[in-house]
């Protein structure tokens, strides 16, 4: 599919706008086996908040795709938007550009998704922005050549997920406020997917199981053994309520059903510790242009 440097005029508006690309929680997170490619099978409740990222896209001509604005530590090639907008251009044929400005709000290397929602908002941007049109099934199966956790985010709801983190099923969630401490530290995915101590065989649950508090995170003790400032932003968080690890950490969180209790958790934080309190979505900021719900 060739599209001309012109489509990249026809819709003016939406090159002309922010683009939200929401932070995740993993409300517990089980490890039930590996494949022989290496990747794990795990089963998660995503829940997304208020905590977001911003994009903006401007057209090129010329072709390419490139980042607006370095991103201090992270080379160009390896940013995921990035890579997702070249990813799309390969699987369409689209002669079309894009520079990419990524206005940062979720911590790097803190478990809540950041980057991987970064690369779908990208998808569902470009896909519009280009006039590609491709169907919600066809931007998800390029989303997981980029990792697990892209496809939740073009999902458009909070889900429960199975097999490597792709196959969803929406879930409806009750309202929720979550206190989020960020500790000082990014936390290598990879690393500690990778450690031997991980326990990888918790036993499969079905989603009816599923409730507010069920389960835990099986990558917490290799976390916190691995990164005590992460164990003690934990053991400081479990004072007001169930605190787990998101994703495979940093950040820690608690949730509340109130605003006010969550505000009032906050309060107390340390002078040392830096957090903030999200409230809990019930679907994605671009739901209706993600066309999933």
């Amino acid at each position: 599919m060739n599209e001309s440097p012109k489509s990249a005029a026809d819709t003016p508006a939406d090159w002309d706008r922010d683009w939200p690309a929401p932070a995740k929680l993993n409300l517990f997170l089980h490890i039930i086996g590996r494949r022989e490619d290496g990747y794990h099978l795990l089963q998660t409740a995503f829940r997304l908040i208020d905590l977001s990222d911003t994009l903006r896209f401007s057209p090129r001509s010329d072709g390419e795709v490139h980042l607006a604005i370095p991103m201090p530590g992270v080379p160009e090639d390896a940013e995921l938007s990035v890579r997702a907008a070249r990813l799309l251009k390969n699987a369409t044929g689209c002669r079309l550009g894009v520079d990419i400005n990524v206005r940062k709000a979720i911590p790097m290397g803190g478990g809540l998704g950041g980057g991987s929602s970064d690369a779908a908002t990208t998808f569902a941007a470009l896909n519009r922005l280009w006039g590609l049109n491709l169907p919600p099934a066809q931007l998800a199966a390029l989303a997981l050549e980029l990792g697990a956790d892209v496809p939740f985010f073009l999902h458009g709801t909070n889900a429960f997920g199975e097999g490597v983190g792709e196959a969803l099923t929406t879930l409806e969630l009750p309202p929720a406020w979550y206190v989020v401490l960020v500790p000082p530290v990014a936390v290598p995915t990879r690393g500690i997917f990778t450690a031997p101590e991980l326990t990888r065989d918790t036993k499969k649950v079905k989603i009816s199981s599923f409730s507010a508090g069920f389960g835990r995170n099986d990558l917490e003790p290799v976390v916190c053994r691995r990164y005590p400032v992460v164990a003690a932003h934990l053991s400081w968080l479990a004072e007001f309520g169930d605190a787990r690890l998101s994703g495979s950490g940093a950040c820690v969180f608690a949730e509340f059903s109130t605003e006010p209790q969550a505000r009032s958790v906050i309060a107390r934080m340390p002078a040392r510790m830096r957090g903030h309190v999200a409230q809990g979505l019930d679907c994605h900021p671009l739901a209706d242009i993600l066309g999933t719900t």
